[in-house]
């Protein structure tokens, strides 16, 4: 059967993602609100906040599964708001999701292969592709293995490898770090440094600081819907606004007094 490409969108000179004024509402809860960020190709990018900060209301928006209240959202030089995702997908961004939820009744390779079919029809080219994600991604051995019997770690692997098997030129990835023991976070940057190596922009959503501090060279901080602050992590974690966020109004000062 014929291969199924992806839609031609021009290569301009602009960052691979622009949002512009993204906001949503819920009732009478206004989780996003006009949110304005870049992410420039081949870089990795943090976007980081507590709790309910509308982190995850913003990735959603971001891949279609939500469409805006207001704002708009430019891939690759073109508007894709109000797109659906599957075609936001097939245009190269893809996201993963905090909650992996791989088809328990397949095998892992076939798991990935799930994603590898949004480029080709062609059963034996889809499993070339999920073989060979899957071994990069550390997953050879587990292959043939049933997806449900993978450790946590593994399953962050496995959400990892299916989006990756899309071919995407932008990553969307929600909390990978979750879940995972401190040898299994070291592995994990070091997995997410091999992605962007090998030529796919990477912007994320972690509560990690340790793999936020030592992957992106851009964050962004959410705050009750609102952008609050952008820059290096090393600016970021001494901004007074972002350490009230996390911790409470006056702590920064009480960290100063303290310092």
């Amino acid at each position: 059967m014929p291969e199924v490409p992806a839609p031609e969108i021009p290569a301009l000179e602009v960052p691979v993602l622009e949002v512009r004024a993204l906001s949503k509402s819920f009732g009478g809860l206004r989780a996003v609100k006009d949110v304005s960020f870049e992410v420039q190709a081949g870089s990795i990018t943090a976007l980081i906040g507590p709790n309910g900060a509308g982190k995850t209301t913003t990735f959603a928006m971001l891949a279609g599964f939500i469409a805006p209240d207001a704002g708009s959202v430019r891939f690759r030089g073109t508007d894709v708001t109000g797109w659906r995702p599957h075609r936001i997908a097939a245009a190269g961004m893809v996201r993963t999701f905090q909650l992996t939820q791989p088809f328990a009744g397949l095998s892992v390779m076939e798991n990935i292969r799930v994603g590898a079919f949004l480029r080709t029809r062609d059963p034996g080219a889809a499993a070339t592709v999920a073989r060979a994600v899957g071994t990069r991604l550390g997953l050879g051995p587990a292959l043939d293995r049933s997806a449900a019997s993978l450790t946590v770690a593994g399953r962050k692997r496995l959400e990892v490898a299916r989006a990756l098997a899309t071919a995407p030129s932008l990553l969307l990835l929600d909390e990978v770090m979750a879940g995972l023991n401190p040898a299994e976070i070291n592995e994990m940057v070091a997995l997410i440094r091999t992605v962007r190596d090998g030529g796919v922009t990477i912007l994320l959503i972690e509560h990690v600081m340790q793999a936020v501090a030592a992957l992106a060279e851009q964050v962004h901080v959410l705050a009750e819907g609102e952008l609050i602050a952008s820059g290096p992590p090393r600016a970021i974690a001494a901004d007074a606004r972002v350490i009230e966020a996390y911790l409470g109004r006056g702590a920064a000062a009480r960290m100063a007094r303290h310092a």
